[in-house]
């Protein structure tokens, strides 16, 4: 179902300040940015998409260029294997993918390893040996005999000249880190590279052997990514700038090409043809670092945390075991496991983070056994349906350390939510309700769109206005309105939004459950989704059904995605229409059409009331009327900005001088009031 899923394509390269200026100044001139490669064969996967719907008045675009609908149906495992077997193609079944005799090379030396691999799940397959990548129809068309639809074999990715020029300079005027003098610095003032990356402990053998390169001009290291079939040729380039943030460093990665147009595995050449284990990190530095201390291979994902494209799972087909040590977060350990299960859980291992159990540039900086935590690594795979009490204790990960943690990620734009439900958690439903013309979609949006902004990989099920208008909106919001006073800007505005980790379903008007559920598997697979907003609920019921039936379906659809938020530890917000109030009466959890089935999944329900006012404008709060996680519920009010279509204020203003309390339902009262009461104490408005 990857055709129902599109994306806008990402910028030329993500937002930073300190970039080269000869880079950007090149993005300009040649255009770069305004195309991307279509998605899934999606329909509106086209170039210059989001530029084109985002565009402000007057401005000059290229027209938006629609792809071709095809939606063929994903092959299931079985079919896949009945096609091989009709067409007497040998297959080995993998861990994740089928490997099969290569097409696409020679007769011997690698074609006659299997070195083409079938993703199990989608079909699409990768040729380790020519690199030739494509769908199941492209290598049906492959196979079959001429005259049956036989086909030019698919190419590999090649980047674009503008591209290849950019990673081609940045890598020349780069300078071999090795080289570097630990106390050289460009600047009196500035820190030498060593010193600001913490990489005192690291040899200039191991700084060798990976060719890491420092480039001056943007006080960033580059690490490159190599041809994985020779090793040689330079495909893309990672910059890492060091910030300072308060007592800490914060991290600014740059990619080249954009993350969406190249994926490689760092570290890919130097793996040998008999290594059976490798170790996966979540960063560049960190490989380095173990590879010194262990000697065993290590790999640096691309996207860190993020994502575990599928494109790279051929190259991970091989290895019998393998270990992830992804961060010292439970963020990191969340998304070590979600990795796992499309690795095939029964190969991996995961190291718990804990204090003893840091990052590893940081357990070798603090001059820890990175081999004896390698070997404490825990199982991935369990029995189904049975958890040990260690077990459970390593997910809790629960000591008042990372309480906050366990809380979720924090809205950073709405902080007396996140004063509230304490944060936003995987696995959760969340339930919102407003009455008609509240502003439901535009509050989700941004809602949504600040935890997207933060790493949150967000998928749009929005089935009552088009994704053009809704990116529109959120493009808005991302923006605050800025662009009418910084038209300038604009471009700059537009990568970094393209940057984020969003995703829109193409489905419009009523939908069935069971193809909204298959659509949404499928993009959690192949990105990763972390966060599911359907808009709305209604819409997915099914047509053409009586008020009892209505009802009954309404049920079955909340069970369905109960099942899934559970099954795939993602969270599902809801946006649900009540029934009909009066315009006097605020709405209530009891407001919600149909039976009490959508209060009961939920694990927090918030409603968006709206006081409409006959001598001025109304006044909108959000009230928070269920919160599982630690029952505080109370209301805050809301300020809509008709420039920023935002309705988050523009300073972070105090949360508890904002809040306000609730009684009975109804009346707002003070603290005083409240007695006993389980929410948060505020302070007076």
């Amino acid at each position: 179902m990857g055709s129902d899923v599109v994306r806008a394509p990402r910028g030329a390269h993500n937002f930073n300040p300190r970039f080269p200026e000869e880079v950007t100044e090149t993005r300009r001139r040649e255009g770069e940015g305004l195309s991307g490669p279509a998605l899934c064969g999606c329909p509106l996967a086209m170039r210059g998409w989001a530029r084109a719907v985002v565009a402000p008045l007057g401005a000059r675009r290229p027209p938006c260029r629609a792809f071709r609908r095809e939606a063929p149906a994903t092959p299931t495992v079985a079919e896949l294997r009945r096609y091989l077997r009709a067409r007497g193609i040998p297959f080995h079944d993998g861990h994740c993918c089928l490997r099969v005799p290569s097409p696409f090379a020679g007769r011997e030396g690698e074609a006659a390893r299997r070195s083409l691999c079938i993703d199990k799940t989608t079909g699409r397959f990768l040729c380790t040996a020519s690199l030739a990548e494509g769908s199941w129809r492209d290598f049906q068309a492959h196979v079959e005999p001429p005259g049956e639809g036989a086909a030019e074999p698919p190419g590999e990715p090649v980047l674009g000249e503008a591209e290849a020029e950019d990673v081609r300079r940045l890598w020349a005027r780069a300078l071999p880190l090795w080289e570097l003098p630990d106390g050289e610095a460009e600047e009196e003032e500035e820190e030498a590279p060593r010193a600001a990356f913490g990489l005192s402990r690291l040899s200039d053998a191991t700084l060798r052997r990976f060719s890491v390169r420092y480039l001056r001009g943007a006080r960033s290291l580059v690490f490159p990514w190599f041809c994985p079939r020779s090793g040689s040729g330079l495909r893309g380039l990672k910059l890492l700038a060091a910030e300072c943030e308060g007592d800490g460093v914060r991290y600014v990665e740059t990619t080249l090409p954009r993350p969406a147009a190249y994926l490689n595995l760092f570290g890919l050449p130097l793996i040998g043809r008999r290594d059976a284990e490798v170790v996966l990190t979540g960063r560049e530095l960190d490989s380095l670092a173990l590879h010194q201390a262990t000697g065993k291979p290590t790999l640096a994902l691309p996207r860190g945390t993020a994502c575990l494209p599928p494109a790279l799972l051929p190259y991970l087909e091989p290895f019998k075991r393998i270990v992830l040590w992804l961060g010292d977060d439970l963020r990191s350990w969340e998304a070590a496991k979600l990795f796992a299960r499309k690795l095939n859980p029964k190969r991996c291992w995961l190291v718990v983070p804990g204090e003893q159990r840091p990052r590893p540039l940081d357990a070798l900086a603090r001059g820890l056994n990175l081999p004896r935590i390698l070997d404490a690594a825990q199982p991935a795979g369990s029995p189904k349906g049975i958890d040990s009490l260690h077990q459970i204790h390593n997910q809790l990960l629960g000591n008042p350390v990372n309480a906050e943690q366990v809380a979720g990620v924090r809205w950073s734009r709405f902080p007396d939510l996140s004063r509230l439900l304490k944060g936003h958690r995987k696995g959760e439903i969340t339930v919102l309700i407003g009455s008609m013309g509240s502003g439901k979609t535009t509050f989700t949006g941004e809602y949504s769109l600040d935890l997207c902004m933060q790493g949150v990989s967000t998928l749009w099920g929005s089935f009552e206005i088009g994704i053009a208008r809704l990116a529109k909106v959120m493009f808005t919001q991302f923006s605050r309105g800025r662009l009418e006073e910084e038209p300038d800007q604009y471009d700059a505005w537009v990568d970094r939004f393209e940057d984020l980790p969003l995703y829109f379903m193409t489905f419009h008007g009523q939908q069935n459950i069971k193809t909204a559920l298959d659509t949404i598997c499928h993009a959690v697979y192949m990105y990763d989704i972390r966060h599911v907003v359907i808009d709305n609920l209604q819409l997915v019921t099914g047509q053409g059904r009586r008020s009892a039936d209505r009802l009954t379906a309404q049920d079955t659809v909340l069970g369905a995605f109960r099942r899934f938020a559970t099954d795939s530890g993602c969270h599902v917000t809801l946006v649900i229409h009540p029934r009909e109030e009066d315009d006097d009466r605020e709405l209530q959890a009891a407001s919600l059409s149909g039976s009490s089935r959508a209060i009961q999944e939920a694990d927090n329900v918030l409603i968006l009331q709206d006081r409409k006012l006959v001598t001025g404008p109304g006044k909108r709060y959000l009230q928070v009327a269920k919160n599982r996680f630690d029952g505080a519920v109370g209301t805050f009010p809301l300020e809509f900005c008709k420039t920023s279509l935002t309705f988050s204020p523009l300073a972070k203003a105090k949360g508890k001088a904002r809040l306000k309390k609730m009684k009975d339902g109804k009346n707002l009262a003070s603290p005083k009031a409240q007695g006993d009461s389980k929410e948060d104490t505020p302070g007076k408005l």
